[in-house]
């Protein structure tokens, strides 16, 4: 239970006016994706753990994605859905590197950008609420601008590794997804951590992604924990985190995620609310300059967000780091 919480009776009304609105209004973008057919992926190198990084490791794994990709294609074109056949065949060009592919139910994909059989610092990428095979675009592109401002050996992987709540809905605003979502993380994380021992890991947190890892990071092997454009992580505190990961948060100016009551509620059927916020002075994270952007700008190419979490990934003080007030 988040403290305060019982004088919060203006927060509580706000965030049942809220959940009402979600429960309310619906979104066709994400039905639209979890309706398109995808076969269940075949038994093959992407369901056997990476023992260790090598290339020929690497491309195995990365030939089967391909292989998942191209079978969810031919059924997607079975289906008429042209649109998103032509955006698999892109997936599957073979300069992409998928480490696992499932299409069914709006999609999950682990994707690799970099050479990670050499990578000193590896950056996971865990996106928050909305994101579905319809708008990897985003993803790919935040991880693609991190990867350039890493620079030399570094890695980043987008882990799309969850079936993620829609963006208004009442499931974006509960824990259910992130528990749910947990577990394939951290076993994902530890997969990659016995890959490459000696590299520096760190799991980069959007939105309702905070969640996933605030789920995930009790005795998680992670260097940093950043967290940007959280609603919460489920939890009052970082020590409730149970983590030796340094914790860091950023919030941009312009992001509506401020607005979010930053409680947890009881509704009966239901806890709604994702704990403390993640910037305040009680939560106890390092905050970091996010700059004046929006809720989808802190990967923005030149934008201080992504300039401070490339610093925090390669182990440097970013800028404006402190405590809130």
């Amino acid at each position: 239970m988040v403290p305060n919480l019982r004088g919060s009776r203006l927060r509580r009304t706000l965030l049942a006016a809220f959940v009402a609105g979600a429960v309310a209004v619906p979104v066709s973008g994400a039905a639209c994706s979890a309706a398109v057919p995808a076969p269940v992926p075949a038994v093959s190198a992407a369901s056997v753990p990476l023992r260790v990084v090598t290339f020929a490791a690497l491309a195995g794994r990365y030939a089967a994605g391909r292989a998942a990709i191209r079978a969810a294609e031919r059924v997607a074109a079975g289906h008429g859905d042209r649109w998103r056949a032509a955006m698999l065949r892109g997936m599957a060009d073979p300069g992409r590197q998928f480490l696992s592919f499932d299409g069914r139910d709006g999609g999950r994909t682990v994707e690799v950008y970099g050479d990670l059989s050499v990578a000193e610092r590896v950056a996971v990428l865990v996106p928050g609420s909305g994101t579905n095979l319809d708008k990897y675009g985003l993803l790919r592109g935040g991880a693609l601008r991190l990867l350039r401002e890493l620079g030399a050996g570094s890695a980043v992987i987008a882990w799309l590794g969850y079936r993620t709540p829609s963006t208004v809905s009442l499931q974006a605003l509960t824990s259910g997804r992130a528990e749910e979502a947990a577990a394939g993380l951290r076993g994902f994380v530890r997969e990659l951590r016995a890959a490459r021992p000696g590299a520096r890991v760190s799991l980069l947190c959007h939105s309702y992604g905070s969640a996933v890892c605030g789920r995930a990071a009790p005795g998680l092997d992670v260097a940093d924990i950043v967290v940007y454009g959280s609603a919460g992580m489920g939890v009052g505190s970082v020590a409730a985190l149970g983590t030796r990961a340094s914790v860091w948060a950023g919030r941009g100016a312009g992001d509506w995620i401020a607005g979010v009551p930053h409680v947890q509620v009881g509704l009966g059927f239901v806890t709604v609310g994702l704990g403390a916020d993640p910037v305040s002075a009680e939560f106890g994270a390092r905050v970091f300059a996010a700059g004046d952007g929006g809720h989808s700008d802190y990967l923005r190419a030149g934008s201080p967000a992504l300039v401070n979490i490339a610093r925090i990934v390669r182990g440097q003080l970013p800028s404006g780091v402190g405590r809130a007030a």
